[in-house]
């Protein structure tokens, strides 16, 4: 068996430490952020929107904003 040393500062510093089983932290990210898969109609005009909005960018007729505040 290995031993780890990990300094006190650093846990400190990064607010604690969490040690799991490689299965475990796989599961627990699969769950973290779900995933979504388009099928049929709903995945067409999604590509649709997209083909759309990417012609618009690179026409040069979009805006970076900052805030949804700065939407005309």
């Amino acid at each position: 068996m290995n031993t780890i040393t990990i300094s006190k500062k650093k846990i400190k510093e990064e607010g604690g430490i969490v040690i799991l089983p490689l299965e475990e932290y796989r599961k627990l990210s699969e769950q973290a952020v779900p995933a979504y898969y388009l099928q049929g109609k709903a995945a067409k005009r999604f590509d649709r929107m997209i083909g759309v909005g990417l012609k618009e960018y690179r026409a040069g007729r979009s805006k970076i904003i900052k805030s949804l505040a700065d939407l005309d």
